[in-house]
């Protein structure tokens, strides 16, 4: 079978290797890949960002949606033939997050999925939600989930709400489909005008264009009669932090999620303080919520936004897509 590795850091460094086909132990199964979903992690993971100190080789990628093609001893949940996708925090199953966790999650340290064929924990794999293809089920693990967790793990977001969305990845675009399907509110940020439109074809409120408005603070205030909004959906960093703050009502959530700005900064606390704000770190989510998110997407069809669809062998050159910043929502690749 066909597997991405790399053995050092970089896109360069990408490259197919093959393997026999894995055979599962005693708690996993065999998946058989369909479709991969990429997230801005992975990328981060690639170039060593994420964690420079990383064993390799490894296989990248975390998310992915295939069909269960061998089970492994003392496996009741999931039987050869289901169609499945993958739980990105292995061994969160319910309740609080806990620090080991980190170690289980996928697309390292657990297994990446950018393989042919993978062994997972049949723990971490959820039924794909009828309706669904590989797809767009491929773009839930964490995106989706992770929109969920803001909106509802954090801020518990009801109709009526605000909520403010940076930028136009799969999690900000998720976010916007979600918290209007649960009658919010949205604003959403862009640089460019044209995925402006195309979010309020999704229904988005209203959109501000950063590059134009690099006050989107002040413009979010001013669509908010000077209250600010009830949620954040943080996707920044330290770099739009200041400004999410601000843009924020008193005793408002910021649900930090994302580092496209860097993982360090200097941020202004007072506003914390004086605001009484309340910033939750995102770590996606449990399997319980992610059962919980597609339970509510039986109930409320979602459409899952896909931007660009590439086939296995052109892992690199979607990689270098997410990086140019061309996409509006999720890229995929299939089998």
């Amino acid at each position: 079978m066909r597997v991405w590795e790399f053995d050092a850091f970089g896109l360069e460094h990408l490259k197919v290797v093959e393997k026999d086909t894995p055979r599962p132990g005693p708690g996993q199964i065999v998946l058989d890949v369909k479709a991969l979903s990429l997230n801005y992690r992975d990328l981060l993971v690639i170039t060593g960002a994420y964690n420079p100190k990383l064993t390799l080789p490894a296989t990248p990628v975390s998310d992915g949606a295939g069909i269960v093609s061998a089970v492994g001893p003392e496996v009741s949940r999931v039987r050869v033939g289901d169609r499945v996708m993958s739980h990105f925090v292995a061994g969160w199953l319910d309740g609080p997050f806990r620090q080991e966790y980190l170690a289980t999650t996928l697309g390292t340290p657990g297994p990446g999925v950018a393989a042919e064929q993978v062994v997972l924990p049949a723990d971490a794999v959820l039924p794909i939600p009828a309706g669904y293809d590989f797809a767009q089920a491929a773009t839930l693990p964490i995106a989706a989930l992770t929109a969920w967790s803001a909106l509802v793990t954090v801020g518990s977001v009801q109709p009526g709400q605000t909520v403010l969305t940076l930028g136009t990845g799969g999690v900000s675009i998720f976010a916007l489909q979600l918290a209007k399907l649960m009658g919010a509110r949205v604003i959403i940020t862009s640089s460019r005008d044209d995925k402006l439109a195309r979010a309020r074809q999704l229904g988005a409120d209203h959109g501000i264009n950063y590059r134009t408005n690099p006050a989107w603070d002040q413009a979010v205030l001013e669509l908010t009669g000077g209250v600010g909004v009830d949620l954040t959906v943080e996707t920044g960093g330290p770099g739009t932090l200041d400004r999410s703050m601000k843009a924020t009502r008193a005793a408002g959530i910021i649900a930090l999620l994302g580092a496209l700005t860097g993982r360090q900064g200097t941020i202004t606390t007072g506003l914390i303080l004086m605001k009484r704000l309340r910033i939750a770190g995102i770590m996606v989510d449990s399997r319980k919520a992610f059962e919980a998110l597609c339970h509510f997407l039986g109930e409320h069809p979602l459409e899952p936004v896909i931007s660009h669809t590439f086939r296995f062998d052109e892992l690199p050159e979607a990689f270098r897509c997410m990086q140019s910043g061309q996409h509006f929502g999720k890229i995929v690749l299939v089998m």
